[in-house]
């Protein structure tokens, strides 16, 4: 089997490795209690449901608001 002459470059390996790296859309589901998009796999930010059960309490933003 041949064997390379020279030795490859730091850039060339990296630039190489760096083709691969890219960011994936957040991927969204709809809510099954209040019907907002959420994230997979996460309680939902709007009512706190997971899973078809109550798991956080919503936080009630217009009552922390007035400080």
């Amino acid at each position: 089997m041949a064997n390379p002459k020279w030795k490859t470059p730091r850039s060339k390996t990296r630039s190489r490795r760096a083709a691969n790296w890219k960011l994936n859309a957040v991927a969204l589901v709809e809510c099954s209690h209040c019907h907002q998009p959420k994230r997979e796999h996460f309680v939902c930010s709007n009512c706190g449901y997971y899973g078809g059960r109550l798991a956080v309490e919503p936080v009630d933003e217009s009552a922390g608001a007035s400080r």
